[in-house]
């Protein structure tokens, strides 16, 4: 198993997926710190920790990591939908 299939199995908290979304939208620190109403130092922790999880540098690195582990959505970009029933 290579290192980025281990890395994509890392457990991430539900808090820690909203920050990925967040930066991977393009929000600054302080500014995910507004939308999700917590501290910039708690962002700042969230951030490192979610680069040690998943052994990303940088947002760039993190950004990359959660489309290729489908954990975000970036205008339709890596995005799959459920097939509709038939009515």
């Amino acid at each position: 198993m290579s290192s980025g299939e281990l890395q994509g199995n890392h457990q991430l908290s539900e808090r820690e997926l909203q920050v990925i979304e967040l930066v991977a939208s393009g929000l600054k620190n302080e500014e995910i710190s507004q939308r999700l109403d917590i501290s910039k130092r708690t962002v700042d922790n969230h951030i490192s920790n979610i680069l040690t999880k998943t052994g990303t540098d940088n947002r760039v690195a993190l950004v990359r990591w959660a489309l290729q582990w489908g954990k975000v959505c970036l205008d339709d970009v890596n995005c799959c939908t459920l097939p509709q029933a038939e009515p």
